[in-house]
């Protein structure tokens, strides 16, 4: 009896601790690290393809250049300080992955933990410019009660 209580927990605790391995496009993540970037744009969409296809300019480069300094003085463990950048139309390459990015949004920065599924996507969609409205909420001077002032 405990032999196949053991058993069954064993193959529980297995099935508790597989991962869904993250893919992009049907390539594994390691993969995409050690792709050639020609291969890498060929994956991206038109848009994307586009951009690269005109080259890497250097401001983005240096950004990418940041972020491996930032992730190569970490130790072990721990999250890499923030770089922070005015470059919201950056595309996330799989190298980015795990860095931080302090993206600018007009007032302030908004610290972005790059993660898998953001590549391919721009750094301005993670930061947003405006604060969403919350329709239905009232106002200041939106009903008669907060007009009343109690007099003392």
């Amino acid at each position: 009896k405990t032999k196949k209580y053991l058993a069954a927990m064993a193959d529980e605790q297995k099935k508790r601790r597989t991962f869904r391995k993250f893919t992009y496009r049907g390539i594994e993540l390691e993969q995409l690290l050690d792709m050639k970037p020609e291969r890498l744009t060929e994956l991206f969409r038109a848009r994307q393809r586009r951009r690269f296809s005109h080259g890497i300019k250097h401001k983005y480069m240096r950004l990418i250049k940041k972020l491996r300094i930032a992730k190569k003085n970490t130790p072990y463990g721990e999250k890499p300080k923030p770089v922070k950048t005015h470059l919201r139309n950056t595309i996330v390459v799989p190298e980015m992955i795990g860095a931080i990015v302090a993206v600018y949004s007009g007032k302030h920065f908004n610290e972005v933990e790059v993660k898998p599924e953001m590549v391919g996507h721009y750094l301005a969609e993670f930061s947003l410019t405006y604060k969403p409205t919350r329709h239905g909420r009232p106002g200041v001077g939106a009903t008669h009660s907060s007009k009343f002032v109690p007099i003392k």
